[in-house]
Formats: C-alpha cells, structure tokens, sequence
C-alpha cells in the first residue's frame, strides 16, 4: 500500500478567527508578495482541491475570468484538479472540475487513497466544520490577517474540543502570519 494523501485545510481568517464573511480585510489580487510565493510554495505540493458548492461557485465566478493575475493563482486553480462536494449542483464548465455527490467524508477519503499529491480545502467552512470529527483533515493552514471582523463563521465551530501540535509559523512584513497546526 502507498502513502495517503494529506487532507489540508487552508483558510485565510481574521485576527479573531473569522473566515466568512471577508468584509475588506481580504484581497486575493492584493497579497504582499512574501504571502505570494509561500503560497506558491505550498501549491506545488497540492494536485487537488476539494471546496464546498458555495466556495466553489464564487471561485468559479471569478478566477477564471482573472486575465492579469501576477500571483499565478489564477494558472494554478484552472489547472488544478477540482472537487466540488455537492447534491444540487448539476453541472460545471471550470475546466478540471468534478462533482462528487456522496456522503463528503467517504468521497473524501477516497480521494485520500487514491494516488496523488496533497489534497487541500479552502474556504468551505460548512464542509470543513463537517469534517473535524472524521479525522480526515491532517493539517491545518491559518492564514491570520491582522484584521478584527468581529463577527462571521469561524474556522472552528462552538463546542469543538480538540488539540493541536504546532507544525510551522511564519510571519510576513505585511503583519500576516502563517500557522501550520496538525491535530492531535
């Protein structure tokens, strides 16, 4: 049997936890280039996406129609594999893209099995807080902007108990840091 993939959640979150709504302290096309090229960085590892129907249909919506991206972001989502978890989308016409319509958790952990790179979820928190406690998720990736929402979902739902082992930090100019936490 080969190694399993790595299930890694990505999400890009407040000072105070909150990773929906972004009300202006996110910007995709305004990231400070040391962000950029860590993200660039862990991309390479990465050869599928898995994002809920809400998530993915706003990424849809936008990113392929990005003509100018100088972050490689736009290239990156276009070619990657894409999974969306859903039951009512009928169909998609992004390029690379899949509909998977089970139970999340076990079409999940198949794609876990099956040969490939890392599999990582961004955004989607519904289909994140859905999965905490499957233990299918191997990492966690916060992206922690130095910003207050104040309100919003947050990356971990009310009521989670769970441990973390610290895995990697790093902090950018732009007073961004990034955490990197495997559950326990």
């Amino acid at each position: 049997m080969g190694l399993v993939r790595r299930l890694i959640v990505t999400e890009n979150m407040s000072f105070d936890g909150v990773v929906s709504p972004m009300d202006g302290w996110f910007d995709p096309a305004a990231q400070d280039e040391g962000v950029v090229a860590a993200v660039n960085e862990q991309c390479r590892e990465i050869d599928a996406v898995v994002l809920g129907r809400s998530t993915f249909q706003d990424f849809a919506g936008f990113w392929p129609h990005q003509t100018d991206d100088p972050t490689g972001f736009t290239d990156y989502l276009n070619a990657v594999q894409k999974y969306v978890v859903s039951r009512s989308l009928e169909s998609t016409n992004w390029q690379n893209s899949t509909i998977l319509r089970g139970p999340a958790a076990e079409e999940i952990a198949a794609l876990k099995d099956a040969p490939g790179g890392d599999i990582d979820i961004t955004g989607s928190i519904s289909l994140v807080h859905s999965l905490w406690p499957t233990g299918l998720i191997d990492l966690v990736r916060a992206w922690v902007f130095p910003a207050v929402q104040g309100y919003g979902r947050r990356l971990l739902p009310d009521g989670m108990a769970q441990r973390f082992d610290l895995v990697e930090s790093r902090a950018f100019e732009c007073g961004v840091v990034l955490l990197e936490y495997r559950p326990v």
